[in-house]
């Protein structure tokens, strides 16, 4: 691709030597704007081979050495219908970027901008030239600072343009500096047809680093078979370059997306005991990460080995917003400083609580933490979780009263809490129907013993008062369950064998009330054969005497540990954070950036890969917080593996598909969203399927507007190569699986963009943003359980203490202290909106603002929003409403669209983001 340059030519007509110096090596010991003293004076024309061409003169003077805008004059001349064309390139102050004054490059950087080098830009035609039938001559040009605001920057040129050059498709950037910089838009001025803009929020490269420029394309999108003529080679390049080669680490300016294995996790290099098995493969189905290339294990070559920092693609790594209020700032100081000072204060790791008002001290008294070296620090980095008491100096861990305990303090003990959280707490995803009786494990038995529940017809309908029969009960659909039992159970005697934990199988059965309530039937928690022993069994039901109460509090604390530990491994990091960076991995690899699909798309992948990075590095890993606060120990994520093998289905992650595969709705026509709710009174299912019906809407307009013709599905060689890498590599464990839906109309791009959008806004915000509010107290979920129940072959000493002292063993089975407030610090993190939160149906992306149909389909979505917002609101009104409303409880607003920055309990980002 030839081109011309456009290069300002400087008259510097000022003196630059001091009288008192002669000596030339005098200026460059003084500062380098001196140094344009000894650079020759040069000329540049433009377009010198067109026989017509414009000239351009840019005559400067300046008193400080540094061209200013009011001392550039230009002097433009047009014939033959060329034009002048401005072009203003926005960039972004960046802590690290090239406006940093931390640095050796500095004074060099410095230079390039006087020179007015900073930038050189290349206009690219989007026609062929019609006469040779190939890319047409681009222009170039040098773009120099000449303002600054706040945190923007604004570089500047002038081209001119011969009139056949025709519109701009492209611009191709080279950043002169050492550092890379952030262009936020570049937008080109004066065309007749108006202005052409150029979103770019990207990170751009030295080419000290990389000498291949990067490509940014214009605001309209384009099907590859209407990709204008002089950019189809551009769109097939800029693919190739992010696909990379396969080979190599990834250095941190790459923007190579690729796939592996999570074969990151463990460090056995380290310590022996921090080995463990590669996630990805025939042995441990999982979905692909991103690749980093770095070295393999020495003493497992099956492995990568760790590092301080996690490669992501240079685009995917979080704004300095972001960073401040999250990333730096907040995780990795509540990882790297507040935990260790909180294993420093609280000696004895496996220390419980003596007492409940000890628990209660958290919120009211706090924890005093080791001074750090640095005064105030931790009330700088996490002014919400760490006060300074104001007489000694000391740092102070003080939690924030979590609401649910705020607005009922024994919310926690009760049964109807209990139940009501699994239609509208933290986790409503694992609840099911009853549609199999009697109950039975489908394991082997030769192995995990007899498969039989004891949950029996007889006790089922002892305990529900002969209302009605068990099949009754039934027939009417009155019977739901959490069943933990056969996930859980291979993995119970490895995970006995761990210190400080215990678990079990486990199967809890609900009944549903006139009311419209779930009620608490019975807890079965099962063991399976070990050693000697035969399989151990037993039935915890709602009693009316002491040690039976007790055994049930102790029963449930056991349930409420697995399904914490299932919320968090499956529901949460699996099913959202894990199984999204194929969808982003394969996006990028072969969906073009003037793609429309990848502009619907892109929003709701922001930040995920670089959260995903930071849960490898220092939560899910080998020895981070999962294994050290979750029941199943170093086995937590092989246990997601097993559930993405026996459980995980892309057809079923659509909300109503969920639903209906849980029994907890069947498809009705004449019904509103097209089902019927087996509980009507389901708050995460009511609002949800109102958003999913929005997104769909939504994405039903911006589909059908680009595809007028079916056709073009099938014909869209990039988008089948997207969906094709997502089955075949991104989830190449599944891919072989006959549920995967076909890509070959409009209506299957519909539904499976509907899936993936509701999976990382709506799936994601159910079950993230409630975190503290839910398990900020923690007797309200316990992520372990760490004694066995006092009727599982107890000593004499135990059973004894547990009868004289009940309360005591319930604390005991509680997390330590440490385990505790480790969790409670994360969990407060997590929950916490950033102020940068982009939410769904909120910001309008520039590609869709200059297409009226999209801009018009994209309004109606944010009022669809909106109108959610209202009904939510509503909805918490409604004293019949019992599983929202009521005294002391937490009015369900998690699926609220919209949020004001920190802890709120509410808002639905576009993505994945935290």
């Amino acid at each position: 691709m030839s081109s011309q340059l456009q290069k300002p030519n400087y008259a510097l007509s000022f003196p630059l030597l001091p009288k008192s110096s002669s000596n030339p090596n005098h200026l460059i010991k003084h500062g380098s704007p001196s140094l344009i003293s000894i650079l020759p004076r040069h000329h540049v024309h433009q377009n010198r081979n067109k026989k017509n061409s414009s000239s351009l003169v840019i005559r400067a003077t300046s008193s400080d050495l540094r061209p200013s805008p009011a001392s550039v004059s230009i002097v433009t001349s047009t014939e033959n219908n060329d034009f002048t064309v401005r072009a203003v390139v926005t960039v972004t102050v960046t802590a690290g970027g090239f406006l940093s004054s931390i640095g050796l490059t500095r004074p060099l950087d410095d230079f390039t901008d006087l020179l007015g080098e900073t930038l050189l830009l290349e206009l690219v035609s989007a026609e062929l030239d019609p006469k040779t039938g190939l890319e047409k001559e681009t222009v170039k040009g040098y773009a120099q600072k000449v303002s600054q605001k706040d945190d923007e920057v604004l570089y500047e040129t002038t081209f001119t343009i011969a009139a056949e050059f025709g519109e701009v498709g492209a611009v191709q950037v080279e950043n002169e500096h050492h550092k890379e910089m952030f262009i936020k838009s570049i937008d080109l001025d004066g065309f007749p047809n108006g202005t052409v803009n150029v979103p770019c929020n990207s990170w751009v490269h030295s080419k000290v680093d990389n000498p291949v420029k990067r490509i940014f394309f214009s605001n309209k999108s384009y099907i590859p078979s209407e990709t204008p003529s002089g950019l189809k080679k551009l769109r097939e390049l800029e693919l190739q370059n992010l696909r990379g080669d396969g080979e190599g680490q990834r250095k941190t300016f790459d923007r190579i997306y690729d796939y592996d294995t999570y074969n990151d996790l463990g460090d056995p290099d380290s310590e022996d005991q921090l080995a463990r098995p590669v996630l990805g493969g025939k042995d441990h189905p999982y979905p692909r990460r991103c690749r980093t290339g770095r070295p393999r294990s020495k003493k497992d070559p099956l492995s990568e080995q760790r590092s301080s920092s996690v490669y992501v693609p240079r685009d995917e790594a979080f704004s300095e917003v972001k960073q401040l209020t999250f990333s730096t700032k907040t995780l990795k100081s509540v990882l790297h400083a507040l935990l260790p000072s909180l294993e420093t204060a609280l000696i004895d790791p496996d220390l419980g609580f003596p007492y409940f008002t000890a628990i209660d001290s958290l919120y009211n008294e706090g924890v005093t933490l080791p001074k750090p070296k640095t005064v105030g620090f931790f009330r700088t980095i996490i002014p919400r979780l760490v006060k300074t008491i104001t007489d000694s100096g000391d740092d102070l861990l003080l939690f924030e009263t979590p609401e649910i305990i705020d607005r009922d303090k024994f919310a926690w003990f009760r049964d109807e809490e209990f139940s009501r959280q699994t239609l509208a707490g933290l986790n409503p995803y694992s609840i099911e129907l009853v549609t199999e009786w009697p109950l039975k494990s489908k394991l082997d038995p030769e192995i995990y013993g007899p498969p039989e529940s004891l949950i029996t017809t007889e006790l089922v309908e002892k305990e529900i008062k002969g209302c009605m029969t068990v099949n009754e009960a039934l027939e009417t659909k009155k019977m739901f369950i959490l069943d933990y039992h056969d996930l859980l159970m291979p993995y119970v005697n490895k995970v006995r064998e761990i210190e400080g934990t215990t678990l079990y199988g486990s199967r809890t059965l609900f009944f549903l009330t006139e009311s419209g309530t779930l009620r608490p039937v019975a807890i079965e928690l099962t063991r399976p054969p070990v050693d000697d022993k035969p399989q151990w069994k037993q039935v915890f039901t709602p009693t009316w005497d002491a040690t039976g109460c007790w055994l049930w509090k102790l029963a449930k604390a056991h349930v409420l540990a697995h399904d914490a530990g299932y919320h968090q491994l499956v529901v949460h990091w699996l099913r959202t954070h894990c199984s999204t960076e194929p969808y982003i991995i394969a996006a990028n690899r072969q969906l073009s950036a003037m793609h429309p699909i990848y502009r619907l798309l892109h929003p709701h992948f922001r930040y995920t890969m670089e959260i995903n990075a930071l849960a490898r590095e220092s939560l899910i890993n080998a020895g981070g917080i999962i294994e050290s606060t979750f029941s199943p120990g170093k086995y937590s994520i092989e246990i997601s593996s097993a559930a993405y093998d026996q459980l995980w289905r892309f057809d079923m992650e659509a909300l109503p598909a969920d639903l209906i595969r849980r029994g907890m709705a069947v498809e009705d026509p004449t019904a509103e969203h097209g089902l019927k709710l087996t509980i009507d009174d389901y708050p995460f299912a009511n609002d949800g399927l109102i958003l999913w019906d929005a997104i769909k809407e939504w994405v039903s307009d911006y589909v059908n507007h680009y595809y007028t013709d079916p056709n073009l599905i099938e014909s869209d060689t990039e988008l089948q190569g997207w969906w094709t890498e997502v089955r075949t590599k991104g989830h190449a464990d599944k891919k072989d699986e006959p549920w995967w839906p076909v890509l070959k109309t409009p209506e299957n791009l519909i539904h499976i963009l509907t899936t993936i959008i509701w999976v990382t806004a709506g799936h994601h915000a159910a079950v993230n943003f409630g975190q503290y509010t839910y398990g900020g107290y923690f007797p309200n979920r316990p992520t372990i359980a760490r004694m066995n129940m006092p009727t599982e072959d107890p000593s004499e000493e135990f059973f004894q203490n547990f009868m004289k002292k009940p309360e005591m063993a319930l604390l005991m089975c509680f997390p330590s202290q440490i385990q505790a407030t480790k969790v409670m610090a994360i969990l407060d993190v997590l929950s916490n909106h950033s102020p940068d939160e982009e939410y769904i149906g909120g910001n309008l992306e520039s590609s869709w603002a200059e297409n009226p149909v999209i801009k018009a389909a994209y309004e109606r979505f944010n009022g669809n929003l909106k109108r959610l917002e209202g009904i939510i609101d509503k909805r918490n009104t409604n004293l019949n409403l019992k599983n929202r409303v009521g005294a002391g409880v937490v009015p369900y607003e998690l699926l609220k669209p919209f949020s004001t920055p920190g802890v709120t309990g509410m808002g639905v980002p576009n993505s994945i983001s935290i």
